[in-house]
């Protein structure tokens, strides 16, 4: 009777509390927020009044409270600023929580410590910006708005993968990520250990793999512009963990409330495995190294199969490649806690397996049709020894190809296409289309960012709706953002690449679909930039960038048109290479591009100030952008 009475209570101040909650800005949007009128000034005590079992949580509140005020923070059951209860609300499942500010205190209610976890993050987003300060801000007026909110996430899977294998990010790299990203209630941290380019995790019973396949010659330019390496170039560049920096990884991650997923990518993907034991392979007399980034694949290929010009590709036939897959897995399985471990199956390239002839007796021996089935023989294989191991399979979803097995879950990145297919075969699915969620991509001007692959958008990327229409929403797990590192080398540009979009992303994975509003969202970012710079996190301004887009005319002529992804904005540019100001020429329509024009400038004011960078575009990437008017 309690929860009904708190929850009608809400609900009643729901709509007052959605008008004044625009001066709240919390990103994932809440269920029901309800601000109040008053503010609570924080005492120069700070006591906090916790039951025991809540420790873990405890002891975060008190060591950022601690450090970003300067005051004195205790435990105690009398006269709390901060209070937490464990509460037995049904209502707000396993990771909701309540959260109540008035002139009495602070009080965060959940029935479990991570739903206290998430109330602490939905508070420190209603304070001042410094509270997520590595140091103490003296100078700060530590006031909070008078507020309740009621909140739970509408997916349990939200999740980040972070590519630690084109790029080796240390141990405190990885745990400076998963602080970061549980901010926003992120609670899934998918590591991609190996590729082509890095084996990134230590298996004993297999040692070569790191002491071969974790190192590679260095390189330091943009990806894939790179020569293939000498024989006796110093191979210095990668790293990996041991089997202790995994355990303290995890233990980090789970004081966090966050859930490692290990992905070991098999079959294609596997260069840096082969190099280290190329019997492995359909090609075992090849001498294979660490790819160091230069092009070994034609992605177009014969009939749409995309083709290896030297092999990464595990040989399916093999006994030898399933023992060793046994003993990785199976080091793996002890390591990471998670029911789920990845094995990829994307992108795996079949031209040597259709030349081997121990495929083709694999094929006759086990009337198998096409390499599609070839792969599924494999991936039901591999699941067979995961479930061995008391672990659940999930792959991308290449691994519908040719049937899927048993009880694997599928990620879906080619867009949602294939987690439908899944979730109709009944099979658990996480989305992350690769045309929503790839945070690689670029996202903003191509010609200032440079071009990975293609672009994604703030924009585009808060539109993901992790539920298509038609399918059981109890076959989706949720959804994932994923970072691949082939032009990301160093934490600062993955926090660059990862933020805001990630923000988008976690809107769309907590938050209820109603509850979404791209103008708000963009209003809510802007408050979050000044809390991302209080954490010193590296995030992208792209979206106060110009959108160029231009065409050609039926008399050939270059049409020019410039918009934007967010309103307000007003757009000045310059066409002889000067530097344009809010005095140079204003955009209102489309315009002709002269002829002899060799460099459009564009750059955006808002409220008669600049915002956002200046973009200087080359005639010849305003040419190749544009298609003609029929």
């Amino acid at each position: 009777m309690k929860v009904n009475k708190f929850i009608l209570l809400l609900l009643a101040f729901c709509c007052i509390g959605q008008i004044n909650a625009q001066s709240i800005n919390i990103i994932p949007e809440p269920i029901n927020v309800t601000i109040g009128k008053g503010v609570y000034q924080l005492p120069k005590t700070i006591a906090i009044n916790a039951p025991s079992s809540a420790k873990e949580v405890t002891d975060q509140i008190t060591k950022q409270v601690s450090k970003a005020t300067g005051r004195n923070v205790t435990l105690s059951k009398n006269d709390a600023s901060i209070t937490l209860e464990i509460l037995k609300f049904e209502v707000l499942g396993s990771e909701g929580y309540t959260l109540n500010v008035n002139a009495n205190g602070i009080v965060i209610g959940a029935n479990t410590n991570a739903g206290l976890f998430y109330g602490w993050q939905t508070l420190q987003q209603i304070m001042p910006a410094a509270i997520f300060a590595k140091s103490t801000q003296p100078n700060t007026q530590w006031q909070l708005p008078y507020v309740s909110i009621m909140d739970k996430p509408r997916f349990a899977w939200r999740g980040l993968m972070l590519d630690v294998s084109r790029h080796f990010f240390t141990k405190a790299e990885v745990k400076r990520y998963i602080d970061d990203m549980v901010r926003y209630k992120y609670n899934v941290l998918h590591l991609h250990l190996t590729d082509d380019q890095g084996w990134r995790i230590e298996i004993k019973s297999m040692p070569k793999l790191t002491e071969v396949g974790a190192w590679r010659p260095e390189r330091k330019g943009k990806w894939a512009n790179t020569k293939a390496p000498a024989l006796d170039e110093p191979k210095s560049y990668g790293g990996f963990y041991t089997h202790e920096d995994i355990k303290e990884l995890v233990a980090y991650a789970k004081s966090k409330f966050v859930e490692i997923v290990p992905e070991i990518d098999v079959p294609g993907h596997s260069m840096a495995m082969l190099a280290a034991y190329p019997e492995l392979s359909t090609v075992p007399t090849n001498k294979f190294s660490v790819n160091i980034g230069q092009e070994f694949i034609d992605w177009e290929g014969m009939n749409g199969h995309i083709t290896a010009k030297i092999e990464n590709t595990l040989n399916p036939a093999s006994e030898k490649v399933y023992t060793a897959l046994d003993k990785i897995f199976g080091e793996v399985a002890e390591l990471f806690p998670s029911s789920y471990i990845h094995m990829g199956g994307d992108e795996c390239p079949k031209n040597n397996w259709e030349k081997s002839s121990d495929v083709m007796d694999l094929m006759k021996r086990e009337n198998l049709q096409n390499q599609q089935e070839v792969q599924s023989y494999f991936v039901k294989r591999v699941e067979k020894i995961i479930n061995s191991k008391g672990k659940k399979l999930m792959g991308w979803d290449e691994i519908l190809e040719g049937g899927l097995p048993g009880n694997a879950a599928v990620m879906s990145w080619r867009g949602m296409k294939g987690g439908i297919e899944a979730a109709k075969q009944n099979h658990k699915v996480v989305m992350s289309p690769n045309d929503y969620t790839y945070i690689d991509y670029y996202q903003g001007e191509v010609t200032a960012e440079g071009k990975v692959y293609q672009g994604l958008r703030l924009n585009r990327t808060y539109q993901f709706e992790p539920l298509p229409e038609g399918v059981d929403p109890t076959m989706i797990l949720g959804g994932q953002a994923n970072l691949w590192t082939e032009q990301v080398q160093d934490i600062r540009n993955a926090e660059y690449m990862t933020y805001p979009r990630a923000l988008a992303v976690a809107e769309s994975v907590w938050s209820p679909k109603e509850k979404k509003n791209w103008d708000k969202f963009v209003g809510k970012v802007e408050q979050h930039f000044e809390k991302l710079d209080a954490a010193e996190i590296k995030y992208s301004k792209s979206m106060y960038d110009a959108i160029v887009t231009t065409k050609l005319n039926t008399k050939g002529e270059l049409l020019v048109s410039v918009a934007s992804e967010i309103s307000g904005l007003s757009f000045y540019y310059s066409l002889d290479e000067s530097l344009p100001d809010n005095y140079s020429n204003v955009y209102s329509n489309t315009f002709v591009l002269p002829e002899d024009v060799s460099i459009l400038r564009v750059i955006g004011y808002r409220d008669g100030k600049q915002i956002g960078k200046m973009l200087s575009i080359p005639m010849e990437s305003l040419k190749s952008r544009a298609k003609r008017v029929l």
